[in-house]
């Protein structure tokens, strides 16, 4: 498996490479990733990973100048890498994250050798051309090239995936190929703790990127638009390249007492914070998934995210949460406002809607996928559609979290 993030980095791609990884290896597959080396360091290295050990193959990287975290390989080593790591491990079947420049090599090689091949696109170019030094004016220009390219490569997969029906159906626009997979990221809802009491304060929360495409200058311009009386919190978790302006801006704003950048944090302290908060809020137009979106579900957290890309396969509006349409700072607010001021009651069922909502994106689902694929199969894709909420599972929602919070208080 290889790709142009992995750990420790922290976005939606590498999570997935993780977790995917780590699963299977719990299920007896010998893993072998082919990653970026943040230390200098170039080898093969044992490497645990959320309890697994994995062999990591490390690759000298450096910076890229016009990004805060991303690495690249030497583009004129990398195919040399790849067909070096293939014939020593001769593996059953390679998986690509990627088709940049890791990705790329591991694409091209495995192919010439004949291995069995799967692709995950996580890629949008829309994401990546404000990091480069291109002006604006050639960008369309710029991603149409760059999705030929993605074509071009991706044509060489036995099998092709992504997240969700939504980026499938983008995929296939884009590039003119057909039979993508829509297999989700997945997420293991036992690892998060949802919490059915009143929240001691009114609390929104983002985690992901702090990056251009996340939109996160309108979720702090909504923040300033709620009434005074809410006193309403926002934490925002993560980092990136935005962070300072947002501070700036928050500042100018008159909200910078109330908005809290925590940066970086442990899973564990990531976990405390989804579980303190009241609402989740994604504002970003570009989520081939939302794995930040999904943590947030697990958490038993209501959410209000853009109507945009993927989102809407996560949140259903009025069940788990609400809709706004994309860089609509007043429809953010006005969503935002309404889970805020939302009788207790009728927040608790949202609460267990997003739990419900999620079941389908159990990572072991995955896992299962994508081992299918690995063996030849021809698979249907996993159903993550559930039924629309009656009003008879709302009753039955309400009456399990206030079982949840009579045990709680006992």
């Amino acid at each position: 498996m290889g790709g142009d993030t992995f750990a420790p980095d922290v976005n939606g791609a590498a999570s997935f490479t993780i977790r995917l990884a780590t699963g299977l290896a719990a299920r007896g597959h010998d893993m072998h990733i082919i990653a970026q080396s943040h230390d200098g360091r170039e080898g093969a290295f044992r490497e645990v990973h959320l309890g697994q050990t994995l062999t990591v193959h490390r690759l000298k990287s450096i910076p890229w100048p016009l990004h805060d975290w991303l690495r690249f390989v030497h583009p004129w080593a990398i195919h040399g890498h790849a067909r070096r790591i293939i014939r020593e491990i001769r593996p059953d079947v390679a998986h690509a994250q990627s088709h940049m420049l890791i990705g790329r090599g591991l694409i091209t090689e495995a192919s010439k050798a004949k291995t069995p091949l799967v692709v995950t696109n996580h890629f949008m170019p829309e994401n990546l051309i404000e990091h480069t030094p291109l002006p604006k004016f050639v960008w369309p220009l710029a991603i149409a090239v760059a999705w030929k390219d993605v074509a071009r490569l991706y044509r060489k997969a036995a099998f092709l995936t992504t997240p969700t029906k939504r980026a499938a159906a983008y995929l296939e626009s884009k590039t003119g190929l057909r039979g993508v997979h829509a297999i989700s990221c997945g997420i293991r809802m036992s690892d998060y703790t949802p919490d059915f009491e009143p929240k001691p304060d009114n609390r929104i929360v983002f985690c992901g990127r702090v990056t251009g495409e996340k939109m996160l200058p309108d979720l702090l311009r909504a923040v300033a638009k709620l009434p005074a009386d809410l006193d309403a919190q926002l934490d925002i978790v993560g980092d990136g390249d935005q962070r300072r302006a947002l501070e700036h801006m928050a500042q100018r704003l008159g909200i910078r007492e109330r908005v809290h950048f925590p940066g970086r944090v442990s899973d564990e302290e990531l976990r405390r914070i989804l579980t303190r908060a009241t609402v989740f809020a994604m504002p970003s137009t570009a989520e081939l998934q939302s794995i930040a979106t999904m943590e947030g579900m697990a958490s038993g957290l209501p959410v209000v995210a853009a109507d945009a890309m993927a989102l809407p396969h996560l949140v259903r509006d009025g069940e788990n949460g609400y809709l706004f349409p994309p860089r609509d700072v007043d429809g953010l607010a006005d969503r935002l406002e309404r889970v805020l001021r939302m009788p207790q009651e009728e927040r608790l069922v949202m609460q267990q809607a997003s739990l419900r909502l999620l079941e389908p994106h159990d990572i072991d689902t995955t896992i299962t996928f994508f081992e299918r694929l690995y063996r030849g199969e021809d698979v249907a894709d996993p159903v993550t559609e559930v039924p629309p909420l009656t009003e008879k599972l709302r009753d039955q929602f309400r009456s399990l979290a206030k079982r949840a919070r009579s045990a709680i208080a006992d």
